[in-house]
This record gives C-alpha cells, sequence and structure tokens, in this order.
C-alpha cells in the first residue's frame, strides 16, 4: 500500500424515489482508500452498499458531494466520461460471474478490449498469461457451461484485469459458492493485493471480509465504523486447518 489516495469521497448523497416513497440511499459519506489497498464493505440490506459500489464504480451519480478517481471528479462526468472511466479505471467482478454463455474463456477474457478504445500491445498474448495467472490455462476453450462455479469465477477476474483497471471491485464475489471454492478465490483476490492492486469487495460474510486489510461498516446511509485489520486470514491456511466443506459447516455451527 502507497500515500497515493486512489478513491476520496466527500460528502457523498443519494436518494431514489420509489413511487411515493423516497429513500436515502447515502447521506453524506465521507470515505479515502489509497493504491494498494484492500477494503471490504459490510452493512446488512439496506445500508447503501449497493448505491456506494454503484458510485464508486460509475454506474450512477451522486446527487450531492463529490468523489475522485486519481484526482479526476468523477461526480462532474457526463455519462460518455463516466463510460470510458469505467472501461479504464474500474474492473467488475460480480456474484453470478456475467459471462456469455456462447462465448470461450478466452473469449469472455478478451470482450472488455473489445469495448475499450485503448490499444493492447500483445494482446493475445496478455489475455493467455492473465486466464494462465487464474489456474485456468487448460481451460482456454471452454464455455461457461463447461467449467464450474469458481473456475467461472476466475474468469470474471481474468476479465476484470485485462485492461489494467486502477481498481478491482467485487460484488459479493463468493456468494455463489461452496466455502472452500470460496476461499480459493479469496486466496486470488489477496494475491493480487500483494501484486499491488487496488480491490473493493462488498460483502456480508465476516469470515470472507477477514482476509481484507480494512473493513467499512455502512449502517443507514453512513458510514459507522472502520476497522483496520492487522493480520487478515490467509485462505490457504484456512483451507489447511479445514480441508474438506463438512468441517466448515460443523464450524459454523
Amino acid at each position: 500500500m502507497t500515500d497515493k489516495i486512489i478513491i476520496k469521497i466527500e460528502n457523498l448523497a443519494k436518494t431514489y424515489k420509489i413511487g411515493d416513497f423516497k429513500v436515502r440511499a447515502l447521506r453524506g459519506v465521507d470515505l479515502q482508500i489509497n493504491e494498494g489497498e484492500f477494503v471490504a464493505v459490510m452493512g446488512p440490506s439496506g445500508s447503501g452498499k449497493s448505491t456506494l459500489m454503484n458510485m464508486i464504480g460509475c454506474l450512477d451519480i451522486p446527487d450531492s458531494g463529490k468523489y475522485f478517481i486519481e484526482s479526476i471528479d468523477v461526480s462532474k462526468l457526463n455519462d460518455n466520461q463516466l463510460a470510458e472511466i469505467r472501461n479504464k479505471k474500474v474492473g467488475f467482478v460480480f456474484q453470478t460471474f456475467n459471462l456469455l454463455a456462447r462465448l470461450s474463456t478466452f473469449q469472455n477474457v478478451e470482450l472488455p478490449t473489445i469495448y475499450t478504445r485503448i490499444k493492447i500491445k500483445n494482446k493475445n498474448k496478455r489475455i493467455h498469461e492473465y486466464i494462465e495467472s487464474v489456474g485456468l490455462k487448460n481451460k482456454e476453450k471452454n464455455k461457461p457451461s463447461e467449467l464450474s462455479g469458481g473456475e467461472r469465477q476466475r474468469v470474471a477476474i481474468a476479465r476484470a484485469l485485462i485492461n489494467n483497471p486502477t481498481i478491482i471491485l467485487a460484488d459479493e464475489p463468493t456468494g455463489n459458492l461452496d466455502s472452500r471454492t470460496g476461499e480459493e478465490i479469496m486466496a486470488i483476490f489477496q494475491k493480487l493485493n500483494r501484486e499491488g492492486k487496488t480491490i473493493i469487495l462488498v460483502t456480508h460474510e465476516l469470515e470472507i471480509a477477514l482476509h481484507t486489510n480494512k473493513i467499512i461498516y455502512l449502517r443507514d446511509g453512513l458510514i459507522i465504523k472502520e476497522e483496520i485489520i492487522e493480520n487478515p486470514s490467509s485462505a490457504e491456511e484456512i483451507l489447511l486447518k479445514m480441508p474438506n466443506l463438512e468441517d466448515r459447516i460443523s464450524a459454523a455451527n
């Protein structure tokens, strides 16, 4: 982690109108994330997690307040400019993987490069390298239906990396996976973070959040607490201690 500020949010507010009701999703959030941090965002349903992540991912704009990515004031950008920031600065990993069923692993990872105007030198070589880095070297021609849930999420991670984003935004990335596979995915995120990637992860599982360096707790549209994790859980160590899913279920009970 460095002292370079990647994300700076000042008094961010967002209200949604649902029928005759107004929902204050964010009520004046202040947040700073430095380059190389691995941050988990936690909170109950309706706390503002999704809204905050939509703001960070440039999928929505605030009603008031400011949001900066590397000194760029995102809150002032139009739709086309927001799309360009998303393509260049943010890599997304979703709970439901969001892979195209008709495409192979290679083609799914390649997809973001087609939508962006960024020219990537030795693109095919780079795609092969990212696929290999997430442990799918021999799965490049497989369609999503031929992969396990964990393998699909690995494809999604490689896809998120292909444009070399400033931020990796992971929304419940282990939510559709069993506990052992979830630990394997967290091991990949920890490796990427050790290599310098800034990662922001939404999760409702404290066990998953404890793999990160900092936990941000949201409630009623406000950050109520930030907790520094001095010794993040090692996914590899947990797998060694609990080698099968049955042991993990027993431990949870």
